[in-house]
């Protein structure tokens, strides 16, 4: 009998995982990626055996990296997390809770392959219709949470829980060095930041994410939404908290866990 592929090991795991609302080791699993496309590819199948989306890509995105020097990655996002703001989470289980405090972009028309293949970070605004703040709630499938192997947790949709977004308003380029963050957990002080995206904009990610998104021949619907990374690093939080992010001129967006 021939060996299983161990990705097909994987996928049906995480599947596992996320039906049952629990974690799972990472050790048994730390060789069974050889590289970025293989995560990429448990990605589609667990979305595929989860029914999360339809065919072509999906209709909302998490991309980004470090910094421009690194590989930026890919996610997309299952939509019964994608809520709008105010939003109540109390219906959703997580385990190790993390904040992001982000700006999504809204695409304003459909992106081909030919057109994704053709953007520089300098065009891709053009693309762009409208953005809006935006909260992640990052959390994993990996008892390990973020100390799993990174094809791992690039594989568990980069460790994504839910996303919230804000009220949406016109794009246009901002100076966003000199942009203004605020994001409160509960009762902790709040956390301040300015011209903290760690690309600098976030439309510079647009052309690396939307080739990747038509990597397959498929055309990026219009409306599709991507949030860029986070201005605040990763900020713990716990059920019961509110959740509350503004970013001066965009507006703000929260959330209770």
């Amino acid at each position: 009998m021939a060996e299983q592929d161990p990705t097909t090991g994987l996928t049906q795991a995480l599947v596992a995982a996320w039906q049952a609302g629990h974690t799972i080791s990472a050790l048994p699993w730390g060789g069974a990626l050889a590289d970025a496309p293989a995560a990429y590819a448990v990605q589609e199948a667990v979305g595929h055996a989860m029914g999360w989306f339809p065919p072509g890509p999906a209709r909302h995105w998490k991309s980004g990296g470090a910094n421009r020097q690194a590989v930026l990655t890919h996610a997309p996002l299952p939509p019964a997390g994608v809520r709008s703001s105010p939003a109540q989470y109390a219906d959703m289980q997580f385990h190790t809770i993390g904040i992001e405090a982000e700006i999504a972009l809204r695409l304003g028309q459909a992106v081909s392959p030919a057109q994704a293949a053709a953007l520089t970070p300098d065009t891709a605004g053009m693309f762009v219709d409208a953005m809006a703040v935006s909260i992640e709630i990052v959390d994993s499938r990996w008892a390990e949470g973020g100390a799993a192997p990174a094809l791992l947790r690039l594989a568990d949709l980069q460790s994504h829980g839910a996303l919230v977004l804000g009220e949406w308003l016109p794009y246009v380029a901002r100076d966003w060095a000199a942009q203004r963050c605020v994001a409160r957990i509960g009762t902790r002080e709040p956390v301040l930041r300015t011209g903290t995206h760690p690309l600098a904009d976030p439309v510079w990610l647009l052309p690396t994410w939307l080739q990747h998104a038509t990597r397959n021949g498929a055309t990026v619907a219009a409306g599709t939404v991507v949030t860029t990374g986070s201005w605040v690093g990763l900020l713990p939080a716990a059920r019961g908290e509110s959740v509350e992010v503004e970013f001066d001129g965009v507006g703000r967006a929260s959330l209770t866990l």
